[in-house]
């Protein structure tokens, strides 16, 4: 069993999208989703340096497009499941054809913007805490009060609130813990802080046509397979200011049997997740196309 999975904020990098646009058609699907949501994909995707990428705003619609890209690259798959971490779920509900492609972008779009608009409230971020026991870090965080934005499993919880309070976490890490590292994202996501960007998100919904997801879609909310199309959608608004539970959705691959990963444009996070916490599965990252031939092969290889 196949599942395939997006990645979420902070795994862009400068110039990721460039070796894509190489590919037939690559340049005139992302000129057109640019067209249909104001923003220029394929300059931030090239040319903009790590600080314009940084940008919320700008950052999350270039995930959703670059994983879409490079899934479309890798031709017909039929996943056992699919998944993606925090921006990465409106991907995922792209692949399970809850909405289009093109809806998928314009509801993206709005996202970042309402997320940017929330994050520009007071000064917040994110950092990720590497190693300890999950319940004395949450306890910790809690005791300066930052918010388990992220449980990822394999070891790794990301904190996030004020700076002030992250700024406490350097100064005084969690028992056990090996390391705390600043994320390069712009805002508190997945706490408080963004709940004004809920209402945001949701007057942007109600323009969609949704349809059930044509394969199972695993959510970050608490890892269950989700059935119903306007669920989905349900559920990646409220998400916006609640935490990501990237550990349940793969404790749900594992129920499910899932034997390989492939984790879309920009990929490496999510397949590092589940090398440590899914021994067994064969994972596999779409960082550029010089990717596909072995993503299409592990494809084949599982179909036949």
């Amino acid at each position: 069993m196949l599942v395939l999975v997006a990645p979420g904020q902070g795994a862009q990098t400068p110039g990721f999208l460039t070796p894509w646009l190489d590919l037939p058609g690559a340049a005139d699907r992302i000129a057109a989703w640019s067209d249909a949501i104001g923003l220029d994909l394929a300059h931030y995707g090239t040319k903009a340096d790590a600080d314009e990428i940084r940008d919320t705003a700008v950052a999350q619609p270039l995930l959703v497009a670059a994983g879409l890209l490079s899934a479309s690259a890798l031709g017909e798959v039929a996943p056992g499941a699919v998944a993606g971490h925090s921006v990465g779920e409106i991907t995922a509900a792209a692949f399970a054809g809850v909405v289009d492609d093109t809806s998928a972008l314009k509801l993206v779009r709005a996202r970042g913007l309402a997320m940017a608009e929330a994050a520009a409230i007071t000064k917040t971020g994110m950092s990720a805490i590497l190693g300890g026991e999950a319940d004395t870090v949450v306890a910790h965080l809690e005791k300066l009060g930052l918010t388990p934005a992220n449980v990822n499993g394999a070891g790794q919880i990301v904190a996030a609130g004020t700076a002030e309070q992250l700024a406490a976490l350097a100064e005084d890490k969690p028992e056990g813990v090996r390391r705390v590292l600043p994320l390069q994202v712009a805002g508190a996501f997945h706490t408080h802080h963004m709940a004004p960007a809920v209402a945001k998100l949701e007057e942007a919904a109600k323009a969609l046509t949704v349809s059930a997801p044509a394969v199972p879609y695993v959510s970050n909310k608490d890892g269950q397979i989700v059935a119903d199309g306007a669920d989905v959608i349900s559920r990646l608004v409220g998400q916006v200011a609640n935490p990501v539970r990237w550990d349940l959705c793969m404790e749900t691959f594992k129920e499910q049997g899932v034997t390989a990963l492939i984790e879309v444009c920009p990929g490496g996070t999510l397949t590092g997740l589940a090398k440590r916490a899914l021994p067994g599965v064969r994972t596999l990252a779409l960082k550029t196309p010089d990717d596909l031939d072995a993503a299409r092969a592990l494809v084949a290889e599982l179909s036949a």
